[in-house]
């Protein structure tokens, strides 16, 4: 049986996906907690200077969006993200073919 590329591929995925499927079940068995970081460094300016009061409000104030809205935007920003990565994957994956293309037709 010969080896491609391909199922070097899956195996690396699987290998990534196996490996944070089991630091997450730790981290669940343990109890841990997800927290954003504007939450942990506000905790921790807190711990520090209690009397600390911030110099800004934000962009809407005091006003502090729902969870659903601030998911919203976190997977509207990771799905740009994610859509110019790919882009610029497939360009140079493109341009390399067609180098490739170019230095077999000579």
């Amino acid at each position: 049986m010969k080896i491609t590329n391909r199922m070097y591929y899956l195996a690396g995925f699987a290998t990534v996906a196996a490996t944070i499927f089991v630091i997450l079940a730790y981290g669940a068995y343990n109890g841990f907690e997800f927290a954003g970081a504007d939450d942990q460094g506000a905790n921790a300016i807190s711990e520090i200077d209690p009397s600390y009061e911030p110099w800004w409000d934000g962009i809407w104030g005091g006003y502090e969006l729902p969870g659903e809205t601030e998911s919203m935007l976190f997977a509207l920003q990771a799905a740009i993200g994610a859509m110019i990565i790919g882009y610029v994957v497939g360009y140079f994956h493109a341009v390399d073919k067609a180098r490739k293309g170019k230095l077999l037709s000579r």
